[in-house]
């Protein structure tokens, strides 16, 4: 299969539930193998976002969403972990607090989005204010919608001024799930990973995947389209978001500054 066939770039007849969160599109076969590449995806892709910051001319974003425990920080940890911290950084939206509620939900996202130059990731972002929310009956089907369209255009906004945009769906299974949180809990050295939010919000799991199948259908774009990547396997969701994440960097293409002439007559002491 080709990154493409996980690309979703309309909600035109998309459906969650077709794609399998257990299946290993990228992978070599061999998990070893997947780790090894992984290995030399990441010195690639840090040598690119060398590269990208010294050009200084255009932001990427990448935005990481999932159900708990699908490996969001996990990611984080394992795709990003050779790039030069100078030009990344993540972005990770919690509750909201008493300042946020004072705005508009999308005053705390755009002050994280990123720099000329920069990368930043979004470990969750502003689609929980259309995901929790609407899971909880917190805002209507009309608010919902209106979310959407000031979503799109948002995002719109930061493409035309060059941001790059990329979304990930973590996808994984409902008993994937219940394996690591029971993991986190036999653990001790996990118990801090472990939230008692998390099983209360697993009680939710239906309502999540239908509103988390809402909103990629109303807010992928050709311009801004999701990916969904099946992450039951660890090794497998990291390779492929760096699969992407590569796929990217050949697409834009990013290159030094030209060299300056007149640095050829200056002489240090």
């Amino acid at each position: 299969m080709k990154l493409d066939d996980f690309r979703i770039t309309s909600g035109k007849g998309f459906k969650l539930a077709a794609f399998d969160t257990q299946s290993k599109p990228v992978s070599t076969g061999d998990k070893d193998a997947d780790i090894a590449r992984l290995g030399e995806l990441s010195t690639h892709l840090d040598a690119q976002q060398d590269i990208f910051y010294a050009e200084h001319r255009r932001k990427l974003l990448i935005i990481l969403q999932g159900m708990d425990t699908s490996g969001k920080d996990g990611t984080v940890r394992s795709v990003f972990r050779s790039f030069d911290p100078l030009g990344v950084r993540v972005a990770s939206f919690k509750a909201p607090t008493a300042e946020e509620l004072a705005h508009d939900y999308l005053w705390r996202v755009h002050a994280q989005v990123p720099r000329q130059g920069e990368i930043a990731i979004f470990n969750r972002s502003h689609y929980e204010d259309v995901l929790i929310t609407r899971v909880h009956d917190w805002i209507d089907e009309t608010e919902c919608v209106r979310r959407y369209s000031q979503i799109r255009a948002f995002e719109q906004m930061l493409i035309e001024t060059g941001t790059t945009i990329i979304k990930c769906f973590l996808h994984i299974s409902k008993a994937e799930q219940k394996q690591r949180l029971e993991a986190r809990i036999a653990d001790p050295e996990k118990h801090w990973k472990f939230d008692m939010q998390d099983v209360a919000e697993r009680k939710y799991w239906k309502e999540y995947q239908q509103v988390y199948e809402a909103a990629i259908a109303a807010t992928a774009t050709p311009e801004s389209p999701w990916y969904i990547v099946p992450s039951d396997s660890k090794s497998h969701r990291n390779l492929m978001v760096a699969e992407i994440l590569a796929d990217i960097f050949r697409k834009l293409k990013p290159a030094y500054p030209p060299p300056k002439p007149e640095l050829t007559k200056v002489v240090v002491e």
